[in-house]
């Protein structure tokens, strides 16, 4: 039961932002029948949902707080090494899965998210535990003693990966979906946000409903708050009826607002309302409409370093991110690149009328370890441009060299060097034009000392 005295500990953490996540995580986790808790530095238990303190050997928690291993593993003493402590480590870490079997499984843990303050600091973890089921119902293929190995998805919805770092971000997906809350995306371009949020929508109570995909990039500030919010007939030259915003049109649903980051400090503020008090005023109009739509809203760049350089407000970064989810980029799940590749082909063949057609052992290696610096959707595109510029009964290494884009085994590592150089280049002329040339800043939303920015420029000949 929600707000139940088994069902939390003391929330305060005199953080905004940390407290409007953990309101966030009993809204969507307090009638899951998945164990969910949220724990400090010190692994005291904040919060709890009904269904881990039905397993807990702690039941009353009133006054000080009931530690993990107190509550959730029947111990005195702490496990020993808990995996889950990474994710105080540092703010690159996303997530930590503990393994089965070994220091930090006593209590179920299956998974752990870092939840940050307003000031960038891990302040406390999302932990998600294992299911129950898995203890008490034995695999029939797996010997007595032997440890079982984690059930893998290889998708959910259009999303597809095998690797850890995907297992992490299905499981965390699935547990927002059902909330009502503002969930953040951010990854680097070609990762996947836009089907991310769309699979979001999908596993929602929502879906029935308008999912609205807006490019805030691409519009300038007075047309995106007329597409957003709507106008009033003669309220601007143009405007010669009066229009429904893609808020209204999305009532019931959700809107994902893609490129959050390049919206004006004006535009933000009228977003905030809308998210702060439901409702919408169209341009030129003075009569409020409430609407009911999940915000979803993507981001390439790091708007912790744009909020400190004053050019992102922070009071929307805390609206935004209550629940923040990272897509890893390709690079760094190589392993579901032949899943990718497989699945591409597949959908290429049948668009374009022609038998599947699997690849060479060697051209899937060549795939593999290519850089791909424009993520998933350039292996994508690439792959389409394979299937329909090649003939034969397989897709071979030596076609995919012809085209430019795969060198040769031999002159990978070269080729990977170059790609990166190049992608690394680009990223340092984008950080400068968006701190106005001022390098420092740029080294800040870098995350590089001001040295090797300094070192880089020489390197790259940039002035």
């Amino acid at each position: 039961m929600a707000g139940s005295r088994h069902e939390q500990t003391n929330t305060s953490f005199n953080d905004p932002i940390l407290e409007a996540r953990v309101e966030a995580i009993k809204q969507l986790a307090g009638g899951l029948t998945d164990r969910v808790a949220v724990m400090d530095h010190e692994f005291n238990v904040i919060y709890a949902n009904e269904s881990a303190w039905s397993s807990a050997s702690v039941r009353n928690v009133g006054g000080p707080r009931a530690k993990c291993y107190e509550a959730f593993a029947n111990q005195a003493d702490p496990c020993g090494t808990c995996p889950a402590i990474k994710v105080f480590e540092g703010p690159d870490v996303q997530s930590v899965a503990c393994g089965i079997g070994g220091d930090g499984s006593a209590c179920g843990m299956h998974q752990a998210f870092p939840m940050t303050s307003s000031g960038g600091e891990v302040g406390s973890m999302l932990v998600l535990f294992k299911d129950e089921s898995s203890k008490i119902l034995p695999d029939l293929d797996v010997a007595e003693g032997e440890p079982q190995s984690p059930v893998v998805r290889e998708s959910l919805g259009e999303l597809i990966g095998k690797s850890p770092a995907m297992q992490q971000l299905f499981d965390m997906a699935s547990l927002v979906a059902d909330s009502s809350a503002t969930v953040l995306i951010q990854g680097e371009s070609g990762t996947g946000k836009e089907l991310l949020a769309k699979t979001i929508h999908a596993l929602s109570r929502r879906s029935e409903n308008a999912f609205i995909v807006v490019d805030c990039g691409a519009l300038p500030e007075t047309l995106l708050e007329s597409e957003l919010f709507g106008h009033v007939k003669g309220s601007f030259t143009g405007a010669v009826a009066n229009k429904r915003g893609l808020f209204e049109e999305a009532d019931g649903g959700t809107i994902f607002l893609d490129e959050i980051a390049d919206t004006t400090p004006v535009f933000q503020a009228k977003l905030l309302r809308v998210l702060q008090e439901g409702e919408i005023k169209p341009v030129g109009g003075n009569k409020p409409i409430k609407v009911d739509v999940r915000v979803i809203s993507a981001t390439h760049t790091d708007l912790v370093e744009l909020v400190k350089d004053k050019s992102f407000r922070q009071d929307l970064y805390y609206r935004l991110a209550v629940l923040p989810l990272h897509l890893p980029p390709l690079r760094e799940r190589r392993e579901d690149i032949p899943l990718l590749v497989e699945y591409f082909i597949a959908r290429s063949c049948k668009r374009h009328h022609q038998p599947i057609r699997p690849v060479s052992e060697k051209a899937m290696r060549a795939l593999s370890n290519a850089p791909w610096p424009g993520n998933v959707r350039e292996l994508q595109h690439y792959i389409e441009r394979a299937v329909v510029t090649t003939t034969g009964p397989t897709i071979a290494c030596e076609d995919l060299v012809a085209r430019g884009s795969i060198p040769d085994e031999e002159d990978l590592r070269s080729a990977t060097r170059g790609a990166v150089a190049q992608a690394e280049r680009v990223r340092i002329v984008e950080a400068l034009k968006k701190t106005g040339g001022n390098r420092a800043r740029a080294a800040r939303l870098l995350k590089i000392s001001r040295a090797s920015l300094y070192n880089k420029l020489r390197l790259y000949s940039i002035d």
